[in-house]
């Protein structure tokens, strides 16, 4: 039985909910009086209502890592006919799409397609305090790096709510192709370009994915940026259709934008956090989460409550998280702790994180990428974190199938990578208890013996299972609030 913490961790924990409570509060009240609140109470299973709707007939490619999500961007920016429609947090105009003797420089690459085609870059305007990164100086300066002596237009997204920021990456290209995903280009916290082996290269690794959209759904990708660049550069570009029929995968766009930001969409759009909810509500065996921050209590308390009560004597809950987000020393703001009291001891939760190594070195695989899979049956991947930012403040854009064959063959890669293995078996609960649990707990207890690795996954330590649980929260509702 799980011994009873101590008196100053029990008031920290206490009022660690108490915050938690009010931000969920805050939340509601904010998403009522913009008639949104029944994405917080989806229920669960199904698509996120209104629009855009579900698209048939479309093509889907999971990228994951940058050395195989950037070849193919740079591919088909080489096939532009028309036009080249790029949206990002930040770009750097010395970013290498590949590592070649000679390298495709995003500058140089995004000029010479603007010899052909009309270019257009939007871009975060940056931070309005120098406090943090990018600033609006830093941003106006890469944008006379990125246009200066090309045709590339690129405009400067300065309409958000304070503290946040315009946070997804997308690129459409002649409205036939586009990509969505958690991959930026830049360079900016890290070198997104790393491969799936994640060598120690005596700097962070990086761990991120996007995806290939051939299809119908890719009109909506499309006319999410007109929208925007109409309210930036206030330039009305014409509607796109819809592309014919690709493949056989249904696909939605869902995507945040706060509320009072763009004129076109007064009352905002939640429906990332409504897809979430409705898919995290309906897991019977499974959710499998990679993302950036955990940070969420909404999304917290729903899968607390699946580890408290599961649904089924097989349910398991798997997080890969970054050892060290780059805000902040704790990885989850104390939710992973959240999660570990629910378990109280029944082994059905676990949360890890990944390094490199190479002999005595271990350098931390920076968990950049933003993927949910609940039960081989609902996938999602985008650029939206799981939290306060991605989930109610920033602009965000997700892709949402319900592919089985589609979202088992992602999950099979990604477990596959992170165990090291080139098979895994068909039963999640099984892989998880036999293979994930003791490799990771291996590797903490060589960390903490000051022993080389000899497996990339490590147990998260659990730094913040007992400490933090106020600091986290009270962040999010300033931030937040």
């Amino acid at each position: 039985m799980p011994r009873a913490l101590p008196l100053l961790p029990r008031v920290d924990r206490t009022l660690g909910q108490a915050v938690d409570g009010a931000v969920r509060v805050h939340h509601r009240r904010r998403l009522q009086r913009v008639d949104w609140a029944y994405a917080l109470d989806a229920s669960g299973g199904g698509w996120a209502d209104g629009d855009p709707p579900p698209r048939a007939g479309n093509e889907l490619e999971v990228l994951v890592d940058g050395a195989a999500a950037l070849p193919r961007m740079l591919d088909e920016l080489a096939r532009a006919e028309s036009h080249v429609h790029l949206a990002g947090w930040h770009f750097s105009p010395d970013f290498e799409l590949t590592r070649d003797a000679e390298p495709a420089v995003l500058r140089n690459v995004l000029a010479d397609v603007a010899e052909r085609v009309d270019v257009r870059v939007l871009a975060w305007a940056g931070a309005p305090l120098p406090l943090f990164r990018p600033s609006r100086g830093q941003v106006r300066e890469m944008r006379e790096k990125l246009c200066a002596g090309s045709k590339v237009r690129c405009a400067l997204d300065s309409r958000e709510r304070p503290m946040h920021c315009h946070h997804e990456k997308t690129i459409v290209v002649d409205d036939r192709v586009a990509f969505v995903g958690g991959i930026d280009l830049t360079l900016e916290s890290g070198d997104r370009f790393d491969t799936s082996a994640h060598p120690a290269r005596a700097q962070p690794g990086w761990h991120d994915a996007a995806t290939r959209i051939r299809g119908p759904a890719v009109a909506d990708v499309a006319e999410h940026f007109r929208l925007r660049w109409r309210e930036v550069a206030g330039e009305a570009l014409p509607a796109s259709e819809a592309p014919p029929a690709s493949g056989d995968v249904e696909l939605q766009i869902v995507r945040t934008i706060p509320n009072s930001v763009y004129h076109a969409v007064p009352r905002g759009d939640f429906r990332i956090l409504e897809s979430y909810l409705r898919a995290l509500r309906s897991a019977r065996r499974l959710i499998y989460l990679e993302n950036q921050f955990l940070w969420s209590p909404e999304i917290v308390a729903v899968l607390a409550d699946k580890v408290r009560r599961p649904p089924t004597d097989d349910f398991r809950l798997l997080v890969v998280l970054p050892a060290n987000p780059n805000t902040g020393a704790d990885e989850s703001r104390g939710q992973v702790a959240a999660l570990v009291e629910a378990d109280h001891g029944a082994g059905r939760f676990l949360a890890c994180t990944l390094y490199a190594r190479r002999g005595p070195f271990a350098d931390p695989v920076y968990v950049h990428a933003k993927i949910g899979i609940v039960d081989d049956a609902w996938l999602t991947i985008g650029s939206a974190n799981l939290n306060e930012h991605s989930l109610f403040n920033d602009t965000e854009l997700n892709v949402v199938s319900h592919d089985a064959d589609l979202v088992r063959a992602t999950r099979l890669r990604l477990w596959k990578e992170h165990l090291e293995v080139e098979r895994v078996d068909d039963d999640p609960a099984a892989v998880i208890d036999r293979q994930w649990k003791p490799i990771a707990n291996e590797q903490l207890q060589r960390r903490r013996a000051g022993e080389p690795l000899t497996h990339r996954l490590v147990e998260l330590p659990g730094v913040s299972r007992h400490s933090k649980r106020l600091l986290g929260p009270l962040q999010g509702l300033l931030v937040d609030g």
